[in-house]
């Protein structure tokens, strides 16, 4: 693969690769998307079922950013826990 193709790395602070083009959408940004009416003999879609999807789609999104708050407060802790256990290792000589 030539390296035109190839992903920028994350700038060393362990975040994943983000277009600056294409923000982040967050879950109250998904409910609060509003669609502008169809013009008069256009069809469209009914504007409920939109904001009801919306709304479905904005609670699964919150539930995700959820679990991943909680596994990056799990993964802090056992990085923390590791590295106390490793400086005891080291200061007490090993065994």
């Amino acid at each position: 693969m030539s390296v035109r193709n190839q992903r920028p790395f994350p700038a060393g602070d362990g975040t994943t690769y983000r277009s600056r083009a294409y923000p982040s959408l967050l879950p109250w940004q998904v409910r609060e998307g509003r669609f502008p009416p169809t013009r008069l003999g256009r069809r469209g879609l009914n504007p409920d079922e939109v904001y009801a999807f919306l709304d479905r789609v904005a609670v699964d999104m919150a539930a995700v950013y959820d679990a991943l708050a909680q596994s990056r407060r799990e993964t802090a802790a056992v990085k923390d826990a590791l590295r106390r256990w490793q400086s005891e290792r080291a200061e007490g000589g090993g065994r």
